[in-house]
């Protein structure tokens, strides 16, 4: 993809994917509820219809895959040199027939993407693999302990619902357009930098929302203010991952790369009960903040070597 266009791919593929969870979350809910006579006891037919429609939404996806043209590649010539070599050393080592193709398809599918990582960003692939690692650090591990959060400040599951249901979703995708047009105005190094800065200061508010309690109008300007950062913040990583990826290995690179974007937030986030059990809430949304501070060094560190798009 042109480098132009991943700023708006980015923001597109937000807000689908948002649509997408509300659709097969509380769309299944309300289809199930108006095809239900009566909620006093269990009827299965209601849920036949919900799941019915949504396999027949997932048709949809299906049909556009097999009808979409195929976009082009512009792989490089370093790339198809380096693969015709390696093909030709496996036949000089007495590899041929179906081995040899089982053998080069081994090394072109599962190898030879990292290689490429590897050779094309030398030393700086250690760098960038550091900020994929961490930049959805302080949103990630900050997540887990939103629901408990609410909880204990005696917010209802309807109150809760309503406000990340409606209200936070509508931010993301606000937010998610919004970083689509700041890659192409500005570029995706310093919209990710701006992500980096207001998914761990919106984090702050979190420790605001703790010290007002019970207060439906201070959670929906919490978790808007939140989700349209993390809007932002999306899109942009988007944008940069889609930025690294050689067209001739994007689909095993972007699965790398997507991988290690949570593995540590994930690990680290498994500890958030016991930190907040030990010191507080106030202390743990100031913690997360925090821990993206580290995230800006990264991001400055990283855009000193990437070309602006």
């Amino acid at each position: 993809m042109e480098a132009e266009k991943q700023g708006a791919m980015a923001a597109t593929y937000q807000a689908g994917y948002r649509i997408a969870m509300i659709t097969a979350g509380a769309g299944a809910l309300w289809i199930a509820a108006a095809f239900d006579p009566s909620e006093a006891t269990y009827d299965f037919r209601p849920w036949q219809v919900a799941y019915t429609v949504m396999a027949a939404l997932m048709v949809v996806g299906m049909l556009t895959t097999l009808i979409i043209r195929e976009p082009e590649k512009q792989i490089s010539t370093v790339t198809t040199e380096r693969e015709a070599h390696t093909r030709e050393r496996f036949a000089a080592a007495g590899l041929s027939g179906w081995l040899l193709t089982a053998t080069a398809w081994f090394y072109s599918a599962v190898l030879s993407p990292f290689i490429d990582f590897i050779q094309r960003y030398k030393w700086q692939a250690l760098l960038m693999l550091a900020l994929i690692a961490t930049y959805r650090i302080s949103d990630v591990v900050m997540g887990v302990m939103s629901n408990p959060f609410y909880q204990e400040l005696g917010f209802t599951k309807d109150e809760v619902a309503t406000v990340s249901k409606v209200y936070g979703v509508i931010m993301t995708i606000v937010g998610a357009a919004l970083g689509g047009l700041l890659t192409m105005r500005i570029g995706v190094m310093r919209t990710l930098f701006l992500g980096a800065v207001l998914s761990a200061a919106t984090n702050l508010l979190f420790v605001w929302l703790a010290g007002r309690g019970h207060d439906v109008s201070a959670l929906v300007f919490t978790v808007s203010a939140d989700n349209l950062s993390a809007g932002i913040a999306s899109s942009a990583f988007v944008a940069y991952l889609s930025s690294l990826v050689n067209q001739a290995y994007s689909a095993t690179q972007y699965a790398l790369f997507t991988s290690v974007m949570l593995l540590l937030p994930k690990f680290i986030a498994g500890f958030s009960g016991e930190f907040v059990d030990a010191w507080g809430w106030a202390n743990f949304f100031t913690g997360t903040a925090a821990i993206g501070v580290p995230v800006l060094l990264l991001v400055w560190l990283v855009s000193r070597n990437h070309k602006q798009t």
